[in-house]
């Protein structure tokens, strides 16, 4: 004999119909997913909406409700995959460390957009790296390493904490041939550093970047440069690290000068060094796990903020790979 589950019905109070419309979003893909991510079904009368389904989940879908509304208040942009991590939050009794990211701009940009925290990784990430001199940021891609860097340097520079920024990537190749790309050294190099200039032009705009650079505030440059120099009063970032040898990273790591702070960010899944060789920011993860003014954050599939589909494609390689993986051990 079946037990009938019994149901509840909360209600919701919307502020106005345009906060209604940002909340179901286009073609009410938003409630849709509200809806199948927590087993209820809700209706709107006028600007009432009605929640029902099992207690347990009524009380989830009321709390992803109530921090949306917060966000469309804040004229924070709703959609499904921030629908899907508010839930995943909500089920944790994690809801309110979404008011929490909401509240903190880590900058804002030349047009006035506000960059914030998108996931708790990512804010234990910013926080990381406001507390440490060094800070290793390893992850996928989509999760706002390198982007979260560059914005925290440029705030360290509007703020006079440091006096330049150097920015820096090992310029491995990654399938194509540094020798079929066309120019000199600097230009065969620049396409590797391309991801952080689009990040500079984003935050300070392409003049403001340029007048900086020629004063040489800003640094961009393959790591191959940094050997035999220390650096001083600089915010320090690598990217790409994954793809760094022992040797390599060491030698960065070792650049740091008095008054200056390090951020390496990888992805240890995108290896690009030839097989046999070991990564230094595998290693250096290892070798610095607990030294003390180090921190390293592991961000995951969660706080990938691009197209929803990038975290569903990360998911499936991750579990080819541990089924790979116990097969091996067998």
């Amino acid at each position: 004999m079946t037990q009938e589950v019994s149901t509840v019905i909360a209600s919701v109070e919307v502020p106005s119909q345009e906060a209604l419309i940002a909340l179901y979003g286009s073609f009410d893909e938003n409630m849709q997913v509200l809806e199948s991510e927590c087993g209820v079904k809700i209706r709107v009368s006028d600007r009432e909406l009605t929640v029902e389904g099992e207690d347990a989940h009524v009380q989830v879908a009321v709390a992803v409700l109530d921090k949306m509304l917060e966000m469309i208040a804040r004229k924070e942009p709703i959609d499904k995959s921030r629908v899907r991590y508010a839930v995943s939050l909500a089920r944790e009794g994690q809801a309110d460390l979404i008011s929490q990211m909401m509240g903190d701009v880590v900058l804002v940009t030349h047009r006035g957009k506000q960059i914030k925290c998108r996931t708790v990784g990512q804010k234990k990430y910013i926080d990381a790296i406001r507390k440490n001199a060094v800070v290793f940021a390893v992850g996928p891609a989509g999760t706002g390493k390198t982007y979260l860097a560059m914005a925290m340097a440029c705030l360290a520079i509007k703020n006079k904490e440091v006096s330049r920024i150097v920015l820096t990537r090992p310029a491995v190749e990654a399938g194509e041939k540094l020798g079929f790309l066309p120019g000199d050294l600097q230009n065969k190099v620049d396409p590797y550093l391309r991801p952080l200039y689009d990040a500079l032009y984003d935050m300070l705009g392409q003049e403001s970047y340029a007048r900086l650079q020629e004063k040489g505030v800003i640094e961009v440059a393959p790591m191959a440069y940094m050997r035999g120099r220390t650096l001083n009063d600089a915010f320090i970032v690598l990217d790409e690290a994954q793809n760094t040898t022992p040797e390599q990273m060491k030698m960065f790591l070792t650049r740091m000068g008095q008054g200056s702070r390090m951020v390496i960010t990888g992805d240890v899944t995108q290896i690009d060094l030839p097989a046999g060789k070991t990564s230094g920011l595998v290693d250096a993860t290892n070798v610095l796990a607990h030294v003390p003014g180090i921190e390293i954050c592991q961000l995951t599939a969660k706080d990938v903020v691009r197209h929803e589909l990038v975290q569903a494609i990360i998911q499936a390689y991750e579990k080819r790979d541990k089924k790979r993986e116990r097969e091996q051990r067998r």
